[in-house]
């Protein structure tokens, strides 16, 4: 059969519909905007600025572990997990009766650095196997049923952990002594204290190790195949159960030494912290593209440096419209792309 000309003509790119471009433009504005007036505050106040940027990394580093949890089980089974932040919460508990309750280690000595590796590896420890059994016994059996089933699964025993904060801590906050307390050093007139050392310290070679497994080891590699397909990844001899319940492990851990690192920078644990870090936690793995590691790491350092930056002045809005300001930013960023910072746009498929 004969082919018409049409058929062997070169197709035209289709131009950006007027709508999408103004939307581009609005967007990039925004941003600008935003730029401009960071840079007009750094001018102005560098050694305010930076100290900023210093407590936002350190914030952010621990929204970024909790952030890890929540991209690597959604990039799993596609479940938004909203009971992770109320296991951070546990672990925050569980953390501060380790290492000041049982060995009371409140002062920067051998032992005391001793005592909170000790209490790192059983948070973790613990977390993992509560995140596991969870799985095991609630998730695992609602992986066929409808999508919202598990999603209320997961609420739920978000009820479950705060119940199991407030016996163990009470109803209200408390107040911990933490191994570094307020000390730290000055660089360049910036103030910079210990507990940010001690928490990049950590998170950085966790984060590290994570991305290592996922992309070197048999294990990992196990894992980005169920997330592609389950099915094709049974066929080929994949344990897919074992899996599915390393990947709850790992983001319990995680959510272990985040809880802990936590305790010492923040020197407090309350039952419903859960709530507001995991919302955080969360927001942050959206920011960045939720399944993707790199995205949840990028979008939690974003996070705690936008809060503090707001908290200390840097933007006209004011430490009360912190939280307000953070989702605002979400929203906006889901309004013009709705992928994340780091994420690729993706068809359903029907």
């Amino acid at each position: 059969m004969s082919q018409t000309a049409e058929a062997h003509a070169p197709r035209s790119r289709s131009l950006p519909a007027p709508r999408v471009l103004l939307e581009k433009a609005t967007g990039l504005g925004l941003v600008a905007i935003l730029g401009l007036w960071l840079v007009v505050q750094l001018v102005r106040t560098p050694e305010r600025f930076a100290g900023a940027l210093v407590e936002g990394v350190n914030v952010g580093a621990i929204y970024a572990l909790i952030a890890l949890g929540y991209t690597l089980v959604y990039g799993i089974i596609e479940l938004i997990n909203f009971s992770h932040g109320d296991l951070f919460m546990l672990s925050t508990v569980l953390g501060a009766f380790v290492v000041i309750t049982v060995f009371g280690a409140t002062s920067p000595t051998l032992g005391g650095f001793g005592v909170l590796a000790l209490g790192l590896v059983v948070t973790m420890t613990l977390a993992a196997t509560v995140n596991v059994a969870a799985e095991r016994l609630a998730y695992r059996r609602l992986r066929k049923a409808p999508k919202l089933a598990p999603l209320i699964t997961a609420v739920g025993l978000s009820f479950v952990y705060q119940w199991g904060g407030v016996r163990t801590n009470g109803s209200g906050q408390k107040t911990w002594d933490s191994l570094l307390g307020d000390s730290g050093f000055t660089v360049a007139g910036i103030s910079v204290p210990w507990s940010m050392v001690l928490v990049t310290g950590v998170t950085i070679p966790l984060l590290m190790l994570m991305m290592w497994i996922v992309q070197n080891t048999r294990q990992g590699k196990a894992m980005r195949a169920t997330a592609q397909d389950q099915d094709a990844a049974r066929l080929m001899g994949i344990d897919v159960d074992r899996t599915i319940a390393f990947t709850f492990a790992v983001g319990g851990a995680l959510a272990g030494a985040a809880g802990v690192l936590y305790l010492q920078t923040v020197e407090n644990t309350r039952w419903d912290a859960g709530f507001r870090l995991g919302l955080y936690a969360f927001t942050a793995a959206v920011l960045g593209g939720i399944g993707r590691l790199d995205g949840a790491v990028l979008g939690g350092f974003l996070i705690g440096i936008i809060q503090n930056l707001n908290d200390s002045g840097m933007l006209p809005f004011g430490q009360k419209w912190s939280q307000t300001v953070v989702f605002t930013i979400l929203i906006m960023l889901m309004v013009f792309r709705p992928e994340g910072l780091l994420g690729r746009p993706t068809t359903e498929k029907v």
